[in-house]
């Protein structure tokens, strides 16, 4: 005969089946990126200021007192999209950077990763619309562009960082050299892709035709001379 073991008999034999994981108000990670991913798709298609929270909730698929509970409006919802996806493209960077050591494989592989980044993904758009909200948001649009560890130019300033520390470069405002190397390899790409006069990734022999210019280029004025 087959006997039922109830629930507190399982407890009181020590068979416990484990409850799932529960997280405080605003606190579940899954959840917050679910809004976040529903909040992209939006303020893609709409922009910021056509965008609303209802909008949010529908492509989400929440509720509107979840949304609520983990961000206080639109704003801080914008501004944790911007924080999320530029944390993302710049671990993709770091990741990039991680296998060499040496300084013109290196500046290759940084370069070629921005331009794909800043031309074949949503990057663009999503600046397209920090830029609309500027003069009354300077504030919010200034995470987009500020210089953290969030940022691509510092990441490649680490990088220089290094090369100078094992004597490969020799360069005097490592700030400075990042910011010349970034417009030297993909400044007309980018701005090409952010005025729509090109509508994706450029072919990957321009690609490589003005990144490898603008390595050597680098390389000529900071290679050390010793």
């Amino acid at each position: 005969m087959k006997t039922t073991v109830s629930e507190q008999e399982k407890e009181d034999c020590g068979v416990c089946t484990p409850a799932p994981a529960r997280f405080a108000a605003g606190e579940d990670p899954a959840k917050r990126e679910q809004i976040l991913d529903g909040a992209r798709r939006v303020f893609m298609k709409l922009g910021f200021d056509a965008a609303s929270m209802n909008d949010v909730t529908r492509e989400a698929g929440v509720s509107k007192g979840t949304i609520y509970v983990y961000f206080s409006g639109k704003e801080e919802l914008f501004a944790a999209l911007i924080q999320r996806e530029k944390s993302k493209f710049v671990e993709s960077l770091r990741d990039v950077l991680a296998g060499t050591n040496d300084a013109r494989e290196g500046l290759e592989r940084f370069a070629r990763a921005f331009v794909q980044q800043v031309t074949g993904s949503e990057m663009v758009p999503a600046m397209r619309t920090v830029l609309g909200v500027i003069d009354r948001m300077p504030g919010l649009c200034n995470q987009f562009f500020s210089s953290t560890r969030y940022n691509a130019k510092t990441v490649l300033e680490q990088f220089l960082e290094r090369q100078v520390a094992i004597g490969a470069l020799v360069i005097p405002d490592i700030e400075l050299a990042a910011r010349q190397f970034i417009e030297l390899s993909s400044g007309t790409f980018f701005k090409l892709r952010l005025f729509n006069d090109i509508k994706g990734p450029p072919p990957k022999e321009e690609v490589d035709r003005v990144v490898l210019s603008a390595v050597s280029m680098f390389l000529t004025t900071y290679r050390s001379k010793s």
